[in-house]
């Protein structure tokens, strides 16, 4: 893997993200280890995980693999925002909720600082100002390197990025946007904004929870061991529902030029990902040393310019003004 540099901050990251969430879950500590052993062996140093990941678990057994590590050589990024237990103040963007969710992360990522602290969701409650101020604090105190954003709408991080800067306090680096070839609205408002700050951009479910994996047919049966089966047991619709044709449309796509090249439907699907404009890190998950080397295999996957525009055609959103291409074209002639 390459390295890319983490928007403004100068720091180095391989250009695909491992993300955790499975481990204690669909992966256990010897598994994720073999994982992170393979993900370290093709060049990657950037890891992602949260507080809440299967109660703190994604990060205890995060934190045990890098104990035998030097800490300086990995990139770790965690999140704060969600319930952490039933209490009423375990949740939120508060001060006090933010310190004690950091606090306890440091202690399971048997680390003494967190690389990228990441607010995982927009907070509806708590004052912007303050939910800022108590970051700048762990920013001042050493146990936070960077701040960065997830699941904000392009309002919301300009509004914080307006805050931080009015009041000398330091602003989120990055972004954490749902975005793959079946979610690309976030190419309406976040991504230009994120190019135009230079705030990195890590995309999570780049596959789409493995639709784009090549496992699904849309309107076939939903083959048993996978994720989906299990959502679709627990009485949740598949993803494709009221968008059929859409769907497949965009898999059948990714499936035709995945046999022309010999390659998998999520490789190419991460190749077009790694392409796009102001994308920095897609988030790769796994559950298996099998599934994260057929996703590290996606930097190899060149992709022609003819190849992406077919999956550009197939995946494009029927949008109206001003997202359409005539908008489009008068903002970049300079005509109104």
């Amino acid at each position: 893997m390459e390295l890319r540099l983490l928007g403004k901050t100068g720091l180095r990251v391989s250009e695909l993200c491992l993300g955790t969430m499975t481990f204690g879950r669909d992966a256990g500590e010897e598994t994720a280890f073999r994982i992170m052993d393979e993900f370290e062996a093709s060049g990657g140093n950037f890891f992602d995980t949260a507080d809440v990941y299967n109660q703190g678990r994604s990060e205890e057994i995060l934190g045990k693999w890098l104990s035998n590590r030097n800490r300086e050589d990995y990139i770790v990024a965690t999140k704060v925002r969600f319930a952490t237990s039933d209490k009423p103040n375990s949740v939120g963007l508060t001060r006090k909720h933010i310190r004690h969710s950091v606090e306890g992360s440091l202690r399971r990522l048997k680390t003494d600082y967190i690389d990228i602290l990441q607010v995982h969701a927009w907070d509806p409650i708590t004052d912007l100002s303050e939910t800022l101020s108590a970051l700048q604090a762990l920013v001042d105190e050493g146990k936070v390197l960077h701040i960065g954003a997830s699941n904000f709408r392009a309002w919301q991080l300009m509004l914080a990025l307006s805050i931080s800067r009015e009041n000398g306090l330091s602003e989120f680096v990055s972004l954490q946007p749902q975005y793959s070839l079946l979610c690309r609205a976030t190419e309406f408002e976040l991504i230009p904004l994120c190019v135009h700050e230079n705030i990195a951009v890590l995309p999570w479910s780049p596959l789409k929870g493995g639709v784009l994996s090549g496992k699904y047919t849309v309107g076939g049966e939903v083959p048993d061991g996978t994720r989906l089966r299990s959502m679709v047991s627990r009485g949740i619709d598949v993803p494709w529902k009221g968008a059929e044709d859409y769907y497949s449309r965009v898999l059948k796509a990714v499936h035709r030029i995945a046999q022309s090249k010999g390659v998998t439907d999520a490789q190419v699907s991460l190749a077009w990902l790694l392409n796009r404009k102001g994308v920095t890190s897609p988030i790769i998950g796994a559950r298996s040393v099998e599934q994260v080397r057929e996703n590290i295999g996606s930097v190899d996957v060149k992709l022609t310019r003819e190849e992406m525009d077919e999956l550009d055609r197939a995946s494009s959103l029927y949008v109206t003004y001003p997202y359409d291409e005539q908008a489009e074209r008068q903002q970049m002639s300079g005509r109104v």
